[in-house]
């Protein structure tokens, strides 16, 4: 069983650390059931274990945390809808290629209940748009930005943090780096792309979605 947790309000990235790190060794321990978390932050930067200093260009901008999940910086604020995942990858076949790539899948099923078309791209982490309003890059290819991060960390089998989707954050928070190190792309949301969703719509479709792709 999969317990669903939304908070009303921004959570502190330390409250939410604590409470994810104690969630998943119970899980790990048998005395609690998996969980998703959907909250806020307030505007922050998180470095992941493959941080570059050189991509924190703003260093005073926001308050910068150190986090043990995967990846490099990324930004949390208000209008970004965070997920943090604590399932038990023991149980669902002990591969975390396969468990990212369903976390990918997640991204990608919830984005298209919103007519948008999420992408993996090979070398970027993350779930990307194409951007045909915009100039086309250099190398004369389509324009993309990112519209969802994803960043897990696994400790005895169990995983915490997660995704993030970008809903309305101010997007000029994100000027304070390098988001997951990749400079020649952008960060877009829905609203950005002209869709009025609001999070409760997305928490709905998170829902629906992660049940159709975890546990189909």
């Amino acid at each position: 069983m999969v317990e669903w947790k939304i908070s009303n309000g921004l959570v502190a990235y330390e409250d939410a650390v604590a409470l994810m790190e104690a969630r998943a060794a119970d899980i790990a321990g048998g005395t609690a059931d998996e969980m998703i978390w959907l909250l806020e932050h307030p505007p922050l930067y998180t470095a992941g274990t493959s941080a570059d200093l050189c991509d924190l260009t703003d260093p005073d901008r926001f308050p910068v945390h150190t986090s043990k999940r995967g990846g490099q910086y990324t930004y949390h604020g208000p209008g970004q809808r965070v997920a943090y995942v604590m399932l038990d990858v023991a149980k669902r076949g002990r591969d975390v290629r396969a468990f990212v790539q369903q976390l990918e899948a997640w991204v990608i099923a919830t984005l298209a209940e919103f007519n948008v078309v999420g992408e993996i791209r090979c070398g970027r982490v993350g779930v990307w748009v194409q951007r045909p309003d915009k100039p086309l890059q250099a190398n004369g290819a389509i324009a993309e930005d990112k519209i969802a991060a994803i960043g897990i960390r696994l400790r005895k089998w169990v995983s915490f943090h997660g995704i993030s989707i970008n809903v309305e954050p101010d997007l000029e928070h994100f000027i304070g780096i390098v988001p997951c190190g990749i400079s020649d792309h952008g960060v877009t949301s829905l609203v950005d792309l002209g869709l009025p969703a609001s999070m409760d719509d997305l928490d709905v479709a998170l829902q629906r979605n992660f049940k159709r792709t975890f546990e189909a």
